[in-house]
């Protein structure tokens, strides 16, 4: 029997964290991302290269990988929402549309279509079934300069929580969480850092993360986010935090 995870943004960062513990657990991972990993250690993971900007053929796309699983053999299946970004740092009078328009659509427009489509694809099967979405601090604390990020991680934790609700109804319902990673030392921190204070009054702070050694190790995070996947801690709809392990 097959345990499976798929993973938006495996690629890298927090994604890579989350594939080595899961595939040290011994599941079969697919990896869903713009650009291929081509590291040796990726040798035995499925990549499928996809740009989720393009949400209009998202379930299509999902639809395509379904095809290839026969859920006879499968004892368990998470999908995890990781790919995100922060996009543009400054306020939002300076933003431009299409970096607004691109925020919201990686950010939650493709996790609410990706859950839709996993949800649809395995609505009849009786294993057991993850839905696990990364959200932020952000998402309950406001930003300068990061208003539509923070806006996108507080639609995902309310997506996570009414899904939920949906998910109790069902005879084979998924188990639906959102887990917010903490401060993690990936591009998106490095991004930070090379913001400009006039966008962003809190840069001094991230830097400091960094020269503290505040910064989580992606690897590290990613078995704590396995954990919180395996574990009972949580009721269907929670907001997790990583932190809370440690």
């Amino acid at each position: 029997m097959q345990k499976l995870l798929m993973i938006t943004g495996g690629n890298k960062g927090i994604g890579k964290g989350i594939v080595d513990a899961y595939k040290n657990k011994g599941y079969q991972i697919i990896s869903i991302a713009r650009n291929k990993n081509t590291e040796a250690d990726f040798a035995d993971i499925k990549q499928v290269q996809f740009d989720l900007a393009d949400v209009a053929n998202i379930s299509n796309m999902m639809e395509t990988i379904f095809k290839s699983i026969n859920p006879e053999n499968v004892q368990g299946i998470t999908l995890i929402n990781n790919a995100g970004t922060l996009g543009q740092i400054t306020t939002i009078d300076k933003k431009t549309a299409s970096d607004i328009a691109q925020n919201i659509q990686l950010n939650i427009t493709a996790p609410l279509i990706l859950t839709s489509s996993f949800l649809s694809l395995t609505n009849n099967w009786s294993c057991r079934k993850r839905v696990l979405t990364i959200s932020s601090g952000a998402g309950k604390n406001p930003y300068y300069g990061w208003a539509t990020y923070c806006a996108s991680k507080a639609a995902v934790d309310m997506m996570t929580r009414a899904v939920a609700i949906e998910q109790n109804s069902l005879k084979y319902g998924a188990k639906i969480i959102a887990i917010s990673p903490g401060v993690v030392d990936t591009e998106m921190q490095n991004h930070i850092r090379n913001s400009n204070k006039t966008d962003f009054i809190d840069l001094d702070k991230f830097i400091g993360y960094k020269q503290n050694g505040a910064l989580a190790d992606a690897g590290r995070v990613g078995k704590e986010i396995y954990t919180i996947d395996h574990n009972d801690m949580h009721e269907n709809g929670a907001i997790a935090h990583v932190n809370e392990l440690r």
